[in-house]
């Protein structure tokens, strides 16, 4: 029984148009392969870690709140008490 095709197959080439082998060269010769070391020449996460404990310290720290944060939780309070009415506006934005 002969066996139907798309109509895309050539004989000889695969399942490549003609002309493509220039095509495929150009690729292999600009993507370098992919082998077993394909990862990074060193390993990053271990002088993040390194940075990370220098900079708290050892320790994990609290940094402290800046003024803006203080000044802005204020006047939020400040908007409750005077403002009661506009707690459920202010929630809604949250």
């Amino acid at each position: 029984m002969k066996r139907q095709g798309t109509g895309n197959e050539r004989q000889g080439t695969g399942n490549r148009e003609p002309g493509t082998e220039d095509v495929v060269a150009l690729l292999r010769a600009a993507v370098l392969p992919v082998g077993e070391d394909a990862g990074p020449e060193h390993d990053l996460w271990r002088q993040m870690q390194a940075r990370l404990q220098q900079e708290a310290g050892g320790s994990v720290r609290l940094k402290s709140v800046p003024w803006f944060d203080w000044a802005l939780a204020g006047g939020v309070a400040l908007v409750v008490v005077a403002f009661p009415a506009a707690v459920p506006v202010l929630l809604y934005y949250l």
